[in-house]
């Protein structure tokens, strides 16, 4: 039995499924939506949803020159997807031999053998197979020859924009967080380890978390607002201050992603902080002396404590 054919096997766990296929990359407002629909059609049938993302994101293959940075990595895309109600979240790994699947092939053996594919939820633009030869037609025609159903979910707008990855890609780099946030249905975020630094915050008065962060876009260099939560080891408290991103100009000391967290003195090093941020205050600057950057810090701290109040729990409540 090949690897493939086991893994296949494997996962030939349920007797119906309701499949969500796609990357999901942010878990955004318009996935959701996906998952909200396949969970409400599965449970009035007693079946399961399951969402179906890739690993890598198919451009590493089919685009390598192309590949977006990712809002979420997939450890994190797999827990927001249950966390929006999939039963179940399969990741399929994306070579070279399953891009060149036909779209039968796809529906065939992965969806339908494999899966257990009683019905799919998609939205209307969705394409699959070979080169994205398959589409929602493409669907509906071997649903009747394989006996499922094919939903489609219309896009989420806002204004005249459809919510979608790219877009929320797009706010994140010009630093608009409250469009970002809005589109997501949370706040963007990004994990790390707290590693040891230099313990300039501190001198200062204002103790730093720094991170080893993950993967995934960062907004532009400069101070914001930001919620925090420690995930490793758990730590059901929310904790709220503010984190620069950038080369901190002013002791020329390198690149970092560091948070001052707020009324906070526990020793870090080693725990996991998973960072949202919330809005941006400033740019980032280089300061003549260390009083005036602690000044500085100071007014951001303050500001920071007023904005934070603003968001909306909701926001907040997946980080």
């Amino acid at each position: 039995m090949s690897d493939d054919q086991a893994q296949r096997q494997n996962q030939r766990q349920y007797a119906h499924a309701v499949i969500i296929p796609g990357n999901h990359d942010g878990v955004h407002l318009g996935h959701r939506a996906l998952i909200y629909r396949a969970r409400a059609y599965a449970g009035e049938r007693g079946w399961r949803a399951v969402a179906l993302t890739f690993d890598p994101h198919p451009t590493q293959i089919l685009a390598p020159d192309r590949v977006p940075p990712l809002l979420t990595t997939i450890e994190r895309r797999c827990e927001l997807m249950k966390g929006a109600g999939a039963d179940q979240v399969i990741v399929q790994q994306f070579g070279e031999e399953f891009a060149s699947l036909s779209p039968e092939d796809f529906m065939q053996k992965w969806l339908f053998e494999s899966l257990n594919a009683r019905a799919l939820v998609v939205g209307p633009n969705f394409g699959f197979g070979n080169r994205r030869s398959g589409d929602v037609q493409t669907l509906r025609r071997l649903g009747k020859k394989y006996d499922f159903e094919v939903l489609v979910v219309e896009p989420i707008r806002d204004a005249e924009e459809i919510v979608s990855s790219s877009a929320i890609r797009h706010a994140i780099s010009k630093g608009d967080l409250q469009k970002a946030t809005r589109y997501l249905g949370r706040v963007h975020e990004v994990s790390g380890k707290v590693v040891p630094g230099d313990k300039r915050g501190r001198e200062l008065g204002f103790p730093t978390a720094n991170l080893s962060c993950d993967s995934v876009l960062l907004p532009p260099d400069g101070v914001y607002a930001v919620a925090a939560r420690k995930i490793s080891p758990l730590h059901s408290e929310l904790l709220y201050g503010v984190a620069n991103i950038g080369v901190r100009p002013t002791f020329q000391a390198g690149r970092s992603v560091e948070a001052h967290l707020f009324d906070f003195d526990e020793d870090l090093y080693g725990a996991t902080l998973r960072i949202g941020f919330v809005t941006r205050i400033r740019g980032e600057k280089s300061y003549q002396t260390a009083d005036q950057l602690r000044k500085q810090i100071e007014k951001d701290s303050n500001l920071a404590r007023a904005l934070l109040p603003q968001i909306e729990k909701g926001e907040l409540s997946w980080l």
